[in-house]
C-alpha cells in the first residue's frame, strides 16, 4: 500500500473566507501515484473547516448568512469562551461544518458526484493556517 502526505497553507486575508481547494487535492492525488484508495482532506486548526458541497456564489453566501445566524460572531460577550482572543463563535461555525472530509480514489481520479468540490472554510482567518491532505491505497 502507497501513503503520501502534504500539507498546505493559506493565509486568507479576511476573518471568514470560502476557498475552493479541489485543484489542490488532484494535485497531491497525482503527486502520490495511488490509483485506487482513498484521499482524507482535513483542518489542522479548531477554528476551520473542510467540507464537500457545490462551488455556486449563492449557496456560499447562504452558508455565511446560514452560520453567521446561528452563531453570530458579535457581540463577543455572548460567549464564556471569549477572552484571551473573540472567536468563539468561530469554534462553533467548525463545529457545524466539520473537521474533515474522505474521498475514493478511482482511477487516479477523485471518484466525486455530480457537482461535488472540497472546500476550505475559515472562520478566524487572517493568520496561516494548515490543511493536511493524507493519500493512501494502491
Amino acid at each position: 500500500m502507497k501513503h503520501h502526505r502534504k500539507v498546505l497553507e493559506f493565509a486568507l486575508p479576511a476573518r471568514r473566507a470560502l476557498k475552493n481547494i479541489t485543484s489542490d487535492v488532484e494535485q497531491v492525488v497525482r503527486e502520490s501515484g495511488v490509483q485506487h484508495g482513498l484521499v482524507l482532506v482535513n483542518a489542522m486548526h479548531i477554528t476551520a473547516s473542510v467540507f464537500i458541497n457545490d462551488d455556486e456564489a449563492g449557496l456560499h453566501r447562504d452558508f455565511e448568512r446560514w452560520l453567521e445566524k446561528l452563531a453570530p460572531e458579535k457581540p463577543y460577550d455572548q460567549y464564556d469562551h471569549n477572552g484571551y482572543e473573540d472567536n468563539a463563535d468561530a469554534h462553533l461555525k467548525r463545529s457545524v461544518m466539520g473537521r474533515e472530509t474522505v474521498v475514493a480514489i478511482t482511477d487516479g481520479q477523485l471518484d466525486f458526484g455530480p457537482w461535488e468540490q472540497i472546500f476550505y472554510y475559515e472562520f478566524d482567518g487572517k493568520r496561516t493556517k494548515r490543511v493536511l491532505i493524507k493519500v493512501i491505497g494502491e
